[in-house]
């Protein structure tokens, strides 16, 4: 039999079928884990490669030459996501990374399954976004950043921060800063920084990322002040030389009396400031003038006072931080209103975005909208909304997506994360034109994963079984040869 299968031997390292594949690998435990698999001795010897068991929940397998050449792929979909050189069944030498279209994403060196030495990473669409170092799957020592236009930072890394000497760019690849850096963010030490113009906006020492002992200029590079160990009158100024603010600091933070301006140079805010934010007495402006809130701050948040409409009407009165109050901008559009609490949106609360549509409402917590129970408007024209209710704190919660107002599309569990939100958990799909349930099972991540039904049209159970990254992978079908598959 052995020298059979030696005779029989074909190469099919670039072009292994879905066929084999499938037929390769056999469960070594019961589907619903979807734990681990393990692969076919006799088709692995015809095809005449080493072929590794891999984590079924990964959906990867590899496939090993003798030499140490490798490559990986995706089981479901046989896409390749990784070649290059192994020892030790690790990653180790020159290799390449792709992602599950097929695109580059890095090509360099590894040690140890990481990456580790000269390497060049790109985004989803094939543009170049950094190339340098790397050390245990970091970016470490020198190294560049890019967009899809160009440069837009080139320095040090440590522990894939920017960290050490560097410079920074604009959207214009026109030098912004160049300085110290540490665990990302400008830090201590000499450093310049500039004007879209190329002008030096302000040069001198910086202390714990603040401006320390320098000297700062106007647009047109003339001195407009001298700050002494964080201390003194300053001017702020945006890339293009309009000022932002005018005041006081201490310690290299707003500290005392100052004013603010928008970028059309209007006066938003005058008053008082402590460690860097509005405290004590203050008053906001609108774009056109008009007072829009007077009175008491507190660590940054509105403490005692009373707000204004755009057309200088009042509208509510604080007392210690809590009441129910309007937000505008600059030019009298409503973003809220609703309950306050110790200076921050709390309670029963409606946010609304730049054209006066509502986009939520429901309960917010500390200032943080996603808590309770509320509803998130998609569109007001068609009413749709997702309506939701959490559960054990955290991002979860048990939700119903709607559309047209009254079209429940999907019902079940569901993760919130900032403005997105993920099916995640027991989910119930329903079609848009009839209601009539066309899935009920299971979902990760916003993919179906694990055990589930599918129906078809008049409610006719489909198939039922599991899945894996939202395609069936195994199970039963049912139904008759006219209907088709969701």
């Amino acid at each position: 039999m052995d020298e059979f299968i030696e005779n029989q031997k074909i190469n099919l390292k670039d072009k292994i079928s879905p066929f084999i594949i499938k037929h390769l690998f056999s469960f070594l435990e019961d589907a619903p884990k979807l734990n681990i698999i393990l692969y076919n001795k006799y088709l692995q010897n015809l095809i005449g490669v080493d072929i590794e068991y891999y984590k079924i929940i990964s959906g990867k397998y590899r496939i090993v030459e003798k030499n140490g050449i490798g490559k990986e792929y995706i089981l479901n979909t046989n896409k390749l996501i990784f070649e290059g050189k192994y020892i030790n069944g690790k990653r180790n030498g020159n290799g390449k990374e792709y992602n599950r279209k097929g695109k580059l994403l890095f090509e360099g060196e590894y040690m140890n399954g990481e990456r580790h030495g000269k390497g060049k990473e790109y985004d989803d669409y094939g543009f170049l976004i950094f190339e340098g170092e790397y050390l245990n799957g970091e970016r470490h020592g020198n190294g560049k950043e890019l967009d899809y236009d160009g440069l837009i930072f080139e320095g040090e890394y440590l522990n894939g921060e920017r960290h050490g000497n560097g410079k920074e760019y604009d959207f214009y690849h026109r030098k912004l800063f160049e300085g110290k850096y540490r665990n990302g963010k400008k830090w201590s030490g000499e450093g310049k920084k500039y004007y879209s113009n190329n002008i030096i906006k302000y040069e001198g020492e910086y202390n714990n990322g603040r401006k320390w002992n320098g000297k700062l200029y106007n647009y047109e590079g003339n001195l407009e002040f001298e700050l002494i160990n964080g201390c003194g009158k300053v001017k702020e100024y945006n890339s293009f030389g309009k000022v932002e603010f005018e005041g006081e600091y201490l310690n290299g933070k707003r500290h005392g009396k100052g004013k603010e301006y928008n970028r059309y140079c209007d006066l938003t805010f005058e008053g008082e400031y402590l460690n860097g934010k509005r405290h004590g007495k203050g008053k906001e402006y609108y774009g056109n003038g008009n007072l829009k809130y007077e009175g008491e701050y507190k660590n940054g948040t509105k403490w005692n006072g009373k707000g204004y409409n755009y057309q200088g009407n009042l509208e509510f009165e604080l007392i210690n931080g809590c009441g129910k109050v309007k937000e505008y901008d600059d030019f009298g559009n409503l973003g809220y209103e609703g309950e306050y609490l110790n200076g921050k949106r709390h309670g029963k609360g409606k946010q609304y975005d730049y054209f006066n549509k509502l986009i939520f409402e429901g309960d917010y917590i500390n200032g943080i909208k996603w808590n309770g129970k509320g509803k998130q408007y998609f569109d007001n024209y068609f009413k749709n909304y997702f309506e939701y209710e959490y559960i054990n704190g955290n991002s979860n919660v048990k939700g119903k997506e709607y559309y047209n107002k009254d079209k429940l599309k999907y019902e079940g569990e569901f993760i919130i994360h900032g403005k997105f939100r993920f099916k995640n958990g027991k989910i119930k799909q329903y079609d848009y034109y009839s209601g009539l349930l066309v899935f009920d099972g299971l979902y990760k991540n916003g993919k179906r994963h694990g055990k589930g039904k599918e129906y078809g049209r008049y409610g006719r159970l489909i198939f039922e079984g599991y899945y894996l990254n939202g395609k069936r992978y195994k199970g039963k079908k049912y139904g008759i040869k006219l209907e088709k598959d969701n």
